[in-house]
């Protein structure tokens, strides 16, 4: 069985190979881009997020006209989700979706 400064010494060893090893993988990785770039004409202003089209996650948040409208009491819905309960009670007395048009 080893002992602790022999295990100390490998672990040292380890991460000494793990540092070099990284930084060699890092730099081929920067060559292999560059070499990209140049094979397709691109600039680090083409890499910017500034350029990348809006993903879906830029648009959420946003609000929704409302396509409803309770008239007695001014109460709106998008149509998204869940039915607010105003609408729901209105549809089981009888009255159509189409009478809350906005």
């Amino acid at each position: 069985m080893a002992s602790l400064q022999e295990l100390l010494a490998q672990k040292e060893a380890l991460d000494r190979e793990i540092a070099r090893t990284q930084k060699d993988e890092r730099a081929a990785a920067i060559e292999q881009v560059r070499a990209l770039m140049a094979q397709y004409g691109l600039t680090a202003a083409d890499l910017s997020m500034r350029n990348a089209p809006k993903s879906k996650a830029a648009k959420t948040g946003r609000k929704v006209p409302a396509k409803y409208r309770n008239g007695s009491t001014g109460e709106t819905w998008s149509g998204r989700g869940l039915q607010p309960k105003w609408l729901k009670a209105a549809l089981a007395s009888g009255k159509k979706l189409s009478d809350f048009a906005v």
